[in-house]
């Protein structure tokens, strides 16, 4: 990926260069040949008027002028007579006639035209050439041509373009350097990703990436990768656990339903004791079972929520649950406000309101009463199943909600009625807690979000 993205770099840089300095070295050619042009026109100008009057006049003339130009500038000067004969010449004999010289014959027609090559045979090599009338009062007495050899102005065009040439160079350098930079900054995090993904994929969920000095949204990525992994390495350690706990919970129960059936079966105690314990012993299998598989429903996954009416829920199922507390001579009673909808799982309330309840009744003294009540705020919504039984010590508090645990082993239980309330709540987007009652006792309080909060 550095490669491509310096190869995108140079490519945009390249664009760029060629827009910007074509352009620019075709001007400045095209201005140093104009420039060129404009000066030997002038020049050529001049040298006729120095040599004006002696043409007209028939007077002695000087060479100096034209030859001093042609050792400044390296320019070729010729003037010659009406005729095109050659009076001035600083490269060759004079005399000659320069009359068949297409520039010269217009020259002598009074004619002054724009600076133009042409190749020469007898210098075999292009020359710029320029010719002007020498006159006065409209009669033409001769005329001066200005020879040019363009290469030094070529030369000095070629050296432009090299110029431009190299510092389109030095900027390809200097991008090519800063765009590796940059990219590696780019890719670093990138590649410590790839690396991270790999060793993730292959168990290694403690990974992670440091987002470093990376572009704000390749560090998102780097963060939202590590939060990921952050959750999947702790959705795994509690997979772990509860496979763990659950084993050793299954073990107890099957153990003794096994020893149960094989006395039976060997005829070593009475058959119905046995059988009836047998039974008992299934039941809390598949008590047990049924609370495992609600957890396993509720870990690490996304539960669809909807509307519930949780006043009908808790008076339906705490007047079923009454039967069962007067039974144990405890009494139920409900506070409950009408028409209070929450957000919650399918079945949930229903659940949490079962392992409330059947705790509650189960650590009840007998003459007691349990009290249901629920509350409406702004949002939100309180169940809160209060008991006189003998409460919890803090510790004990921050412990229950945890799978298994029990505070009396001597106790039936599974240890999961608590772990169960905690986790519908959360899946439904509240939460669960457990607090001292006053006067004695436990208040289990679970708040969850109000419909269209």
């Amino acid at each position: 990926m550095t490669r491509r993205l310096i190869v995108s770099y140079l490519s945009v840089t390249v664009f760029v260069l060629i827009v910007l300095e074509i352009p620019l070295g075709v001007f400045v050619a095209s201005l140093q040949r104009e420039r060129l042009e404009a000066d030997l026109q002038r020049d050529a100008m001049v040298l006729a008027t120095i040599y004006e009057d002696a043409l007209d006049n028939n007077a002695p003339y000087s060479f100096e002028p034209a030859e001093d130009y042609a050792e400044r500038t390296g320019g070729r000067v010729v003037v010659t007579d009406a005729a095109g004969i050659s009076i001035v010449d600083t490269e060759a004999p004079l005399n000659r006639d320069f009359s068949t010289r297409g520039e010269v014959a217009a020259a002598l027609a009074g004619l002054s035209e724009r600076p133009a090559t042409r190749f020469s045979e007898t210098l075999g090599r292009e020359i710029l050439y320029v010719a002007v009338p020498v006159a006065s009062g409209g009669v033409v007495h001769g005329a001066v041509r200005i020879t040019f050899d363009p290469e030094a102005v070529n030369a000095s065009v070629r050296g432009y373009w090299r110029g431009l040439a190299a510092i389109g160079g030095v900027v390809l350098a200097a991008v090519a350097l800063i765009g590796w930079i940059i990219a590696r900054s780019v890719t670093k995090p990138l590649t410590a990703m790839h690396d991270a993904a790999v060793a993730a994929g292959a168990g290694d969920l403690s990974v992670r990436i440091d987002p470093g000095e990376a572009p704000p949204e390749v560090a998102d990525l780097a963060r939202a990768f590590n939060s990921m992994a952050g959750r999947l390495q702790a959705s795994m350690e509690r997979q772990r656990a509860f496979v763990a706990d659950a084993s050793h919970e299954l073990r107890t129960p099957l153990t003794a339903l096994r020893l149960r059936l094989e006395n039976i079966d060997a005829g070593l105690v009475g058959g119905s004791d046995d059988v009836a314990a047998a039974i008992a012993e299934t039941e809390r299998l598949a008590e047990l079972v049924g609370q495992l598989l609600v957890i396993a429903r509720t870990e690490g996954h996304t539960m669809p929520v909807g509307p519930v009416n949780l006043s009908a829920v808790v008076g339906a199922r705490a007047e079923l649950w009454a039967a069962l507390a007067e039974e144990r001579n405890v009494a139920v009673t409900t506070d409950v406000q009408a028409s209070v909808e929450v957000m919650a799982v399918d079945g949930g309330v229903d659940q949490i309101l079962d392992n409330l309840l059947s705790n509650a009744i189960a650590v009840s003294p007998a003459g007691t009463t349990i009290e249901v009540v629920v509350r409406s705020g702004a949002g939100s919504a309180e169940i809160e199943v209060a008991d006189r039984g003998p409460g919890l010590a803090e510790e004990a508090r921050e412990r229950a909600f945890d799978r298994f645990w029990r505070g009396d082993a001597s106790k039936e239980g599974t240890g999961l009625g608590l772990a169960i309330v905690r986790d519908l709540a959360v899946a439904s987007g509240g939460s669960a807690a457990l607090h001292a009652r006053p006067g004695g006792g436990l208040r289990a309080v679970v708040t969850l979000r109000a419909s269209g909060a």
